[in-house]
């Protein structure tokens, strides 16, 4: 039996990332949750050049059930990191297709400003982003999601929100 797969468009996959992004500004975290496939890993690496983020200390290394306590602890009201949970706005833009491989799996890259207001204070996070989606059935899944803010390798406040 031949599987074909279809290559994800990029105007596909711009919407898609700005789709996911909305949702997390909006703290609406079960839609966030249904966009990923059941294998999809998300990533905060320290090291900028990392390339092997499973043998590195992270950030964030997360698989499903990672992702779930995660957004358990930011809507559960009892962690320090949901209450007073700050307000965010990120801007996704400067999109790049880097592949399609044969197994269905298209990447890509872009840009993410974030910024975060909390308690009288606005932060900025920028970062390089590398997307991982997959087609399954009509739905584009995330399957990897890589954030690499620019400054990793500083001291990073305390985070209420997902990168």
């Amino acid at each position: 039996m031949t599987r074909t797969i279809d290559a994800i468009a990029l105007d596909d996959a711009v919407n898609f990332i700005s789709m996911e992004a909305d949702c997390l500004d909006h703290r609406d975290y079960a839609a966030w949750l249904s966009l990923w496939a059941d294998d999809g890993i998300y990533a905060i690496p320290i090291d900028p050049a990392a390339a092997d983020l499973a043998d590195r200390l992270n950030y964030a290394y997360d698989d499903a059930a990672m992702r779930r306590m995660r957004v358990a602890r930011l809507t559960s009201g009892e962690s320090m990191s949901a209450r007073d949970a700050a307000n965010t706005l990120r801007s996704v833009s400067r999109f790049r297709l880097l592949d399609a491989d044969g197994d269905g799996v298209t990447r890509i890259r872009c840009a993410q400003n974030l910024v975060a207001y909390r308690r009288g204070t606005h932060r900025t996070y920028a970062a390089n982003v590398t997307y991982a989606l997959r087609r399954e059935g009509s739905e584009i899944r995330l399957t990897e999601k890589t954030v690499r803010l620019l400054n990793s390798t500083d001291a990073l406040a305390g985070m209420s929100f997902l990168l």
